[in-house]
């Protein structure tokens, strides 16, 4: 299941979302060429990444902003792109530019400072923007509660995509990683769960101050849950083209 797209986009040009996506493919492009080499890797990782038992020593805390510029491969670099794509444009518009830049520095802040707290001693390496991206999506879910969110089903040769509201995903989302958190092994690699639902609540809590000078309760009824924009008018790509033959 993936969204793929929602259904109001935003009112003016999201320069901030754009730079910060540009910037996070231009440093994976940066390193491209050691990916397939795991000694080189480990190493430049070793440099950047952040490593929570280094903050528990006493240093390392340049990771905290490095690490949220890095990714582990090009699945992973696209399906934090197709996020920050998706949620940061309303966001940004709705704060503003330069404060929409420093909420998603301060929320890729909380959310390595959560993995840190719940997993002191993990010596393993973390990147990726996803803790920033997920405090974005933490602010979308207060502002704009209601607002359609196409997703992509897709089961085996089957798929079909469906519309459904913003709430219930990003939901979704959070309770997954609040799950996967608390099975999870810090000693073994694998997704920063806990990087994501600190990120996500950060984002949440940050954004209220926002939600309360729009009117708090009365902004979700002036407009309905919505970003404040036209609805955009998509192909239907569930609709076939080939002809129905009635039975006689």
């Amino acid at each position: 299941m993936f969204p793929i797209r929602d259904h109001n986009p935003s009112g003016r040009i999201p320069y901030v979302t754009y730079l910060l996506m540009a910037a996070n493919i231009g440093v994976f492009l940066s390193y491209l060429s050691i990916l397939g080499d795991d000694r080189a890797l480990y190493a430049f990782y070793d440099t950047y990444a952040l490593v929570p038992a280094r903050l528990g020593a006493g240093y390392g805390y340049e990771g905290l902003l490095t690490s949220m510029f890095l990714h582990a491969g090009w699945m992973h670099l696209a399906g934090n792109m197709l996020f920050l794509w998706i949620y940061g444009d309303n966001i940004e518009d709705e704060m503003g530019h330069l404060p929409y830049l420093g909420f998603y520095l301060l929320s890729g802040l909380a959310a390595g400072l959560a993995q840190v707290w719940f997993e002191p001693s993990s010596t393993v390496p973390m990147v990726g923007a996803s803790g920033a991206i997920a405090g974005v999506m933490g602010a979308y879910l207060l502002l704009f509660p209601k607002a359609k969110v196409d997703i992509l089903i897709i089961f085996v040769v089957f798929f079909r995509i469906f519309p459904i509201p913003a709430w219930i995903l990003l939901m979704l989302w959070f309770a997954m990683q609040f799950i996967g958190g608390i099975g999870a092994d810090p000693d073994q690699g694998g997704t920063a769960y806990w990087a994501h639902a600190g990120g996500f609540v950060a984002g949440l809590l940050g954004a209220v101050p926002l939600w309360l000078r729009r009117g708090g309760v009365a902004f979700w009824q002036r407009t309905h849950g919505h970003p404040p924009h036209p609805e955009a008018s998509y192909p239907k790509i569930n609709s076939s083209s080939i002809p129905k033959v009635k039975r006689r």
